[in-house]
C-alpha cells in the first residue's frame, strides 16, 4: 500500500490487520464473563445439546427449518456410511411474511399444517427456529423477538415447542418431542453427521452469510451460569458472536452504522457480514473521494450514492471493468478502478483476518485438537464466506486459521456441508 493510502486509512482509525493475540484474548475473557452471566458483549446461550452422543443410523426423524422467507420439511436419516437420506421435502411460505399480521393461533395452526403430512413418519422432530430465541433445558424455546420482517407479535414469549407439540396433537393426535435449535448450533450438528465417517476431537459450526455467529462444544464445568449440569458433560453454547464489541472501530464502521438500523448492535457483524460490508465498503469510497483519491467526475457520482449492497462492492473490487448496482453509473476511469481496488481489498482483508479469530476462538475453547488424528471439524455455512471473491476472502481466512491456531498446536478441518441446518436439525432430533 503507497504512503497516501496508508495515511488515508491511518487517519480515519482503519487497520486491514488486526492484533490476533489480543482479539483473542478479549473473546476469551467475554466468553468467560458470558457463561458466568457477568457482562459481557457475548450472550454464551447454552443449546442444552452434547455431541458426545452417537447420531443413531437407520432411524427417521422429522426436520422442521424455519430461518427466512420460507422454511422446509423433511423427513432424514443416516445410512451405515454417514450419507444423509433427505425423504418428503417440501418448501412453504413463513407464516407472518406475508404482508399481514398473523395471531397465534393461527401461526402455530399453520406450522402443525406444515408438519401433519409426515407426523407419522417419526416421533422426534428437530426444529431449527432461527430466531433470537432463548433455549430451555428441555430443548423448548422461548422466542424473544422477531427478526427478518415476520409479524406475527403474539408469539413473542410463547414456547415454540411445546406450543406447536400441542395444536399437531390437537390436530393428529400424534404428540411428538420437538427439540429447538437455532441455525449456527445446527450448523455445528450438521458437523457431527460428518463425524459418523470420522473421529473428530470436537465441533464448532460457523455461519458467515448476511449475519454471522458461531458455535462451540463447552465443557459443563465452565457454564457457571447454568446450575445443575453435569460437571463432566458438555453442551454446545450458542455464543452470538455477531455482537462482539472488542473490535476497534474506525470513522468508516461508525458512519455506516449511523445510516443502518439496530445501531451499535451487532458491533462485529457489522464488520465482516454480507448485510453490511457493501456499506462499510461506500463510506471508504466516499471519504477517499472527498479526500481527492478519485478523479472529479467519479467523486461527484460516489457522493450521490446512499446506500451499496455487498455483492455489489465485492463484484465490482474482485472486476473493476463490470460495475453493478448503483457503481454503474460512475464514470470510471482505469486510474480510479485502480484507487477502487486499493481502496476496497482492505475492507474484505480486515473482515477475513477479524473472522479467523472469531473462529479460532471457539476452537480453542473445546481443548481438543492437539491430536492430529482427532482435529477440531469446523463446519462452515454461508454465501458471504464461501462466495466472497475480494481478496482472495476465504483463501485469507484459511490462512489466519492455520496461522493462529498451527502456532498453538492445534488442528482442525474446516467443511462444508450441503443444507447444514437441514441435516443439524436432524442430528439433534436424534441425539437429544
Amino acid at each position: 500500500m503507497d504512503t497516501a493510502l496508508s495515511a488515508f486509512f491511518a487517519r480515519h482509525g482503519f487497520s486491514a490487520s488486526v492484533d490476533a493475540d489480543a482479539l483473542l484474548a478479549e473473546f476469551d475473557r467475554q466468553m468467560d464473563a458470558g457463561l458466568s452471566a457477568r457482562p459481557s458483549s457475548l450472550a454464551m446461550l447454552p443449546a442444552f445439546l452434547d455431541t458426545t452422543r452417537d447420531v443413531p443410523v437407520d432411524t427417521p426423524v422429522i426436520v422442521l427449518d424455519a430461518g427466512g422467507t420460507n422454511l422446509r420439511v423433511a423427513v432424514v436419516w443416516f445410512d451405515k456410511a454417514g450419507k444423509a437420506r433427505i425423504e418428503d421435502f417440501r418448501k412453504y411460505k413463513m407464516p407472518g411474511t406475508s404482508g399481514k399480521e398473523v395471531g397465534a393461533e393461527e401461526f402455530f395452526a399453520e406450522f402443525a399444517g406444515f408438519l401433519e403430512p409426515v407426523c407419522r413418519r417419526a416421533n422426534d422432530v428437530g426444529f431449527c427456529f432461527s430466531y433470537p430465541t432463548e433455549i430451555l433445558p428441555d430443548l423448548d424455546g422461548r422466542l424473544l423477538r422477531w427478526s427478518k420482517q415476520v409479524d406475527a407479535p403474539e408469539v413473542v414469549g410463547r414456547l415454540v415447542g411445546s406450543s406447536l407439540a400441542a395444536e399437531l396433537e390437537r390436530r393428529t393426535g400424534r404428540r411428538l418431542a420437538i427439540r429447538v435449535l437455532n441455525d449456527t448450533v445446527a450448523t455445528l450438528l450438521a458437523g457431527k453427521s460428518a463425524g459418523i465417517r470420522r473421529r473428530y476431537g470436537s465441533y464448532v459450526g460457523f455461519i458467515l452469510g448476511t449475519g454471522t455467529n458461531i458455535a462451540y462444544l463447552e465443557r459443563n464445568g465452565r457454564v457457571a451460569k447454568v446450575p445443575g449440569l453435569a460437571p463432566d458433560g458438555f453442551t454446545i453454547v450458542n455464543v452470538e458472536s455477531g455482537s462482539f464489541d472488542g473490535v476497534p472501530r474506525s470513522d468508516f464502521d461508525r458512519a455506516a452504522v449511523a445510516r443502518l438500523k439496530g445501531g451499535d448492535e451487532g458491533a462485529l457483524e457489522k464488520m465482516v457480514s454480507g448485510a453490511y460490508l457493501g456499506e462499510v465498503g461506500i463510506e471508504v469510497f466516499r471519504a477517499a473521494a472527498a479526500e481527492g483519491f478519485f478523479s472529479p467526475g467519479v467523486a461527484a457520482a460516489i457522493a450521490a450514492i446512499p446506500s451499496l449492497a455487498n455483492k455489489d462492492f465485492d463484484d465490482f473490487v474482485a472486476n473493476p471493468f463490470v460495475a453493478p448496482g448503483p457503481l454503474a453509473g460512475v464514470p470510471w476511469t482505469d486510474a480510479d478502478r485502480r484507487a477502487a481496488i486499493a481502496l476496497g481489498e482492505p475492507v474484505f482483508l480486515r473482515a477475513a483476518a477479524i473472522t479467523a479469530v472469531n473462529v479460532a476462538a471457539a476452537v480453542l475453547r473445546t481443548g481438543e485438537g492437539r491430536d492430529p488424528l482427532h482435529p477440531v471439524c469446523v463446519t462452515i455455512d454461508g454465501s458471504t464466506y464461501w462466495k466472497t471473491r475480494s481478496a482472495m476472502f476465504r483463501s485469507r481466512v484459511e490462512e489466519g486459521l492455520r496461522r493462529i491456531l498451527g502456532s498453538r498446536g492445534v488442528s482442525f478441518e474446516a467443511i462444508c456441508i450441503e443444507d447444514a441446518p437441514l441435516l443439524g436439525s436432524a442430528v439433534a432430533g436424534l441425539i437429544a
